[in-house]
């Protein structure tokens, strides 16, 4: 970890020194070029001093993801500026070689040229966007709930569950709240869509049980007649935190279940429920975390599919979405509708409805947010609740989504 602070610090300030040179060509007042130096140096001095003095806690983690936050926000700002500098100073190289060889002399032209104003302005111009955004994603973005909505149409629908709701949210990781109102009206949001049930597929903390305690109350408010179920995340095992012993890691899953049932979740661990409706029934299955790439493989679908009949309309919760590509589309039971989250669409990315939809997750998952259909089954991939690791969200909005079930041919 010291050696990579070491690395990551000494690539900042040379960053840092660097972009002074085209900050101090549009602005040439002293006091603009010393706040441009504090600032980068207070983002840096606040992380370092953070990370250096980290002793585990509740919070602890937040507050130096934020600092993190802050500390990439000008790392950003430094390398988009380099960039635009060092391709200026190509050019003005060039240009040095060329009046060189030329046999050009100083009073002939400007033999090495200065650094253009117009240049350095643009190249502020187009940084700043990236560190606005990582800001903005800090301070709004984060909360900046959105609630998608989907029909989908099946053939093989039981005619009761026709215009059947389903409100799905994913990845709380409530250890990294740090704004009660605004998750109280994230909370009022998913119960203001009246679905007839809730399902919730996983990642409710960071690491540990006691991340959820200040936020149990909000989430008992919860509301959906046909009830509440959920399924376990990656996060939710305790896998990625240090523990006195493996006997206080077990009982942490153990109290995390007792907590989830507290908050009124049906929690499904390779099992499934049926729900029913005017003697007619759908089954939802849950599964326990499956996933590729060094991600826990728990999830049993064999033992979660037992007692179901193929005929049986299934909707599947599986936190994460490779489980649905590697293993699910091909079993030789037909699941008609899987809901996964995990990735967060990395938490960043642009989104214009019907014309973009771009993440640098999708570089890993081929399935990283919304609505996907294989082989007759459909996926959704929810973009999560919460957030983790850097705090905000740029782009890739906070997702509550909404699916109504149709059956094909009825008006």
């Amino acid at each position: 970890m010291t050696r990579f602070l070491i690395i990551l610090s000494i690539i900042y300030i040379v960053l840092a020194i660097y972009g002074l040179q085209g900050f101090k060509t549009v602005f040439k007042s002293m006091w603009a070029q010393i706040l441009y130096g504090l600032l980068f140096v207070a983002a840096w001095a606040n992380l370092i001093i953070r990370v250096l003095n980290y002793t585990p806690g509740d919070g602890v983690r937040g507050q130096i993801a934020v600092a993190g936050g802050i500390f990439f926000s000008f790392l950003m700002l430094g390398l988009v500026l380099g960039i635009f500098l060092l391709l200026e100073d190509i050019v003005r190289v060039f240009v040095f070689g060329y009046n060189k060889v030329a046999g050009l002399t100083e009073q002939q032209t400007q033999f090495f040229p200065s650094r253009r104003k117009f240049i350095s302005g643009i190249a502020l111009g187009i940084a700043a966007l990236p560190f606005g955004a990582l800001l903005y994603g800090m301070y709004r973005g984060k909360y900046n709930y959105k609630v998608l909505k989907y029909e989908l149409e099946f053939d093989d629908l039981p005619e009761a569950f026709d215009g059947y709701q389903i409100t799905q949210i994913s990845d709380v990781h409530s250890g990294s709240f740090d704004n009660r109102k605004k998750v109280a009206y994230g909370i009022d949001l998913i119960n203001k869509q009246k679905s007839d049930v809730i399902l919730f597929t996983g990642d409710l903390v960071n690491d540990k049980t006691s991340e959820m305690e200040p936020w149990k109350e909000l989430f008992s408010q919860l509301e959906a007649k046909d009830g509440k179920f959920s399924v376990l995340g990656n996060h939710d095992y305790g896998d990625y935190t240090s523990w006195e012993s493996k006997e206080a890691k077990a009982q942490n899953l153990v109290d995390l279940k007792i907590l989830q049932k507290d908050i009124g979740f049906d929690l499904l661990l390779d099992t499934h429920r049926f729900l029913e409706k005017d003697g007619q029934r759908i089954a939802l299955l849950g599964v326990e975390n499956w996933g590729r790439g060094g991600f826990k493989k728990a999830g049993d679908l064999e033992k979660a599919k037992a007692g179901i009949s193929k005929d049986d309309f299934k909707i599947l919760m599986s936190h994460d979405p490779s489980h649905w590509e590697d293993v699910v589309i091909q079993d030789d039971y037909h699941f008609h509708l899987t809901l996964s989250g995990h990735t967060h669409g990395m938490q960043f990315g642009v989104e214009i409805p019907g014309w973009v939809k771009w993440s640098p997750v999708k570089w890993r998952y081929k399935y990283w947010a919304g609505i996907y259909e294989e082989l007759g089954q459909f996926i959704n991939v929810n973009r999560g609740f919460g957030f983790i690791g850097y705090p905000g969200r740029v782009g890739i909005w906070p997702e509550i989504t909404v699916i109504t079930l149709k059956k094909k041919g009825l008006t």
